[in-house]
């Protein structure tokens, strides 16, 4: 076997690709920040665009403006969002939006002629305009297929499918698959889906020079032969890279292959990866007790208005409190503004919600659209029996049913439940136990990479959820 170390491809890994993306958002960013100084310059009666200008004029938090743009942007940091015209437009849209109502909000509650309307209105305008002309370069220059990782699939089996299925499924696609190898002997020469079975360990060498692999995805769930284990150390020798099934799965979707994974697993790997450093930890208190007490407030400004529709459409209670399931499984009473006609449950039976459920009323509609029933929870959270972020609560009953249908669901239970989440925001309400395993692997994702940065992005996102009237 010829195993010399082959010449590097120049190929973008996800995390060279979320710095590239970050350097020209601050870029354009930027660029606006200086055009909007000088046009707001231009239309000033007291002073022209000079370093005086600069020093003198604009209040320090005017100079902040591009990094809240950039934070307004968090979602559009997942490559594969990315690297979608349409999920890039929809996202500055957003961000947009809400870069502009809240200024509005802010502007209209200030002192008259205290804030710089021109300023700040045009910096949004060229922003917006910049990094969406930035983002469709990249678009262009960094999805091109020459830059894809090209990916050799070890394993025809289970997993090796699931892989295959899964990048087939998106698009534009993550990287390009050569084909996949196995040492079934029944296997070689199929095809799995477009991509073809092209060899065994014997030939894996060959193959990666024929096909210029930059790497190997190794998805074999059970026990590796000696000659494919040698086969596969011979190739990292020659610096191809080599990542396992779960890594791949978890980069493509951002959810965890429950159903993929062995038992010890969630004790070797997802456990450990579960630990939080004390910093964040602090961190996600003081944003949980600040977001709690502000969501509180606004709940009392909405609690006349939406309990005077509830009662109108049909009757009391206004709210109701369900028991639910906390961190370590502890029961705790949540509450929330009703939803569903009284005596939803008559029969006494715990019911998943539906898409189009008929106990839902036409005022419950609408708060559920706009996320407002679930304004109490802020109650809860000033408790601290949940957290703005984190896995959504679930019944006591629903929980033993599912954790006997979907392997490791009560490791959603090891944080504490949030108003929104990771699996709240990529995939919404679930109806089936199929859908219910989906989210948990959303939620797995979360409770294993969760961090600070992330948790400010799925609030912002959830911002974005309830904008667009995307609740059930």
């Amino acid at each position: 076997m010829d195993t010399k170390s082959r010449p590097k491809r120049w190929q973008l890994r996800a995390s060279e690709r979320v710095a590239i993306l970050l350097i020209g958002d601050i870029l354009m960013a930027g660029i606006a920040l200086f055009l909007a100084l000088y046009i707001w310059a231009a239309g000033d009666a007291w002073m022209e665009f000079s370093i005086e200008f600069i020093t003198d004029r604009p209040p320090l938090w005017y100079f902040f403006l591009p990094l809240f743009w950039v934070i307004l942007l968090v979602e559009l940091y997942d490559v594969h969002r990315a690297s979608n015209p349409r999920e890039t437009l929809k996202g500055i849209g957003l961000a947009t939006l809400i870069y502009a109502l809240i200024y509005l909000l802010i502007y209209f509650t200030s002192d008259p002629n205290s804030l710089p309307r021109r300023g700040v209105s045009v910096f949004i305008v060229f922003a917006a305009i910049f990094t969406l002309l930035w983002r469709l370069a990249y678009i262009q220059m960094f999805t091109a297929p020459h830059l894809l990782r090209r990916v050799l699939i070890v394993g025809a089996g289970n997993a090796g499918k699931t892989l295959v299925n899964i990048i087939a499924d998106q698009l534009p696609p993550p990287f390009f698959t050569v084909g996949l190898i196995d040492d079934d002997p029944n296997k070689l020469g199929q095809k799995i889906g477009e991509v073809h079975i092209l060899g065994s360990s014997h030939n894996l060498i060959e193959i990666i020079h024929e096909h210029h692999v930059t790497d190997i995805i190794l998805a074999i769930t059970g026990e590796m032969k000696g000659k494919m284990f040698q086969a596969i150390l011979a190739a990292q020798e020659m610096g191809v890279n080599l990542s396992l099934m779960p890594q791949a799965y978890e980069e493509i979707l951002a959810r965890v292959p429950i159903f993929l994974l062995e038992a010890e697993w969630i004790v070797r790997s997802f456990v450990e990866k579960t630990h939080t450093s004390t910093l964040y930890q602090l961190a996600k208190s003081l944003i949980d007790f600040a977001g709690g007490l502000i969501g509180t407030m606004i709940m009392v400004a909405f609690y006349p208005l939406i309990s005077l529709a509830i009662i109108l459409e049909s009757g009391f209670p206004v709210m109701f409190a369900q028991e639910r399931l906390g961190r370590g499984g502890q029961p705790y009473k949540m509450v929330k503004f009703r939803t569903m006609e009284r005596d939803a449950e008559r029969d006494g039976e715990a019911r998943m919600a539906e898409e189009n459920d008929e106990r839902v009323t036409k005022v419950g509609w609408f708060l559920r659209k706009t996320h407002l029933d679930e304004l109490p929870q802020f109650i809860n959270v000033l408790r601290g029996e949940m957290s703005l972020v984190g896995p959504r609560a679930e019944r006591p009953q629903m929980v033993k049913h599912f954790q006997k249908e979907i392997p490791f669901y009560r490791a959603r239970l090891l944080v504490k439940p949030g108003i929104t989440g990771w699996a709240q925001i990529n995939f919404g309400y679930a109806g089936t136990v199929n859908e219910t395993a989906i989210k948990l692997e959303y939620d797995l994702y979360y409770i294993e990479h969760r961090n600070l940065m992330l948790d400010i992005s799925i609030i912002l996102r959830t911002v974005g959820t309830v904008l667009g009237f995307k609740g059930q």
